[in-house]
């Protein structure tokens, strides 16, 4: 990231717990939930390893081409749970962020010969269609802003999986762990790290 190398071993390790927290909600629940938890790992530990910075790893030019697959899959995954709405539209919409970000980092399509990893370490020069970007970076900034809200106390928490009772930030669901406070800032942390991801291209 431009912040230095700092910042991006700060974002990769706090995407990397959120994952590792996603992981362990992944054992209980009902199986929408488990499935809403594998996902959410998923996303965080992607995004732990596209922040690493790059002047420690620096990756393969094929690893972002695995990443687009691997978070295209993601994105047909859930497809069809997002049209019932929920966070699953949420999830959609992540993979799919993850895919235009992995796109525009491939140096085949960049150009920078110095990997496409680069543009998340120093400020080498990423791709990236600046109203697509611009449209997403809006979207998590809302996103952050109604996770940030619903921590705040007297918060009343909502189901996951926007099924039953209210929604979370943005009309998705929230947690019925035992503790949705720490389902909702792990979800807060991966917002945070997409925007600042995002601000790189």
């Amino acid at each position: 990231m431009h912040g230095g190398v700092l910042t991006g071993w700060l974002l990769m390790a706090l995407c990397a717990v959120s994952g590792a927290y996603c992981l362990l909600r992944a054992r209980t629940g009902t199986p929408q939930e488990r499935r809403t938890a594998r996902s959410e790992a998923l996303m965080g530990f992607g995004m732990a390893a596209m922040a690493v910075p790059a002047a420690v790893l620096s990756p393969p030019d094929w690893a972002w081409a695995v990443y687009a697959v691997l978070f295209g899959v993601a994105a047909l995954r859930a497809l069809l749970p997002a049209l019932r709405g929920g966070h699953h539209l949420h999830h959609l919409v992540g993979s799919l962020a993850m895919v235009y970000m992995a796109l525009a980092m491939a140096p085949a399509i960049t150009g920078s010969g110095g990997g496409g990893h680069a543009g998340h370490g120093a400020a080498a020069g990423a791709g990236g269609i600046p109203l697509l970007t611009g449209a997403l970076l809006v979207y998590y900034a809302f996103y952050v802003l109604g996770s940030a809200g619903r921590l705040l106390p007297g918060t009343v928490l909502a189901p996951a999986g926007g099924t039953g009772g209210g929604r979370g930030p943005g009309g998705f669901g929230g947690g019925t762990d035992s503790r949705p406070e720490l389902t909702t800032a792990c979800r807060l942390t991966m917002g945070i790290g997409m925007f600042a991801m995002l601000l790189t291209l």
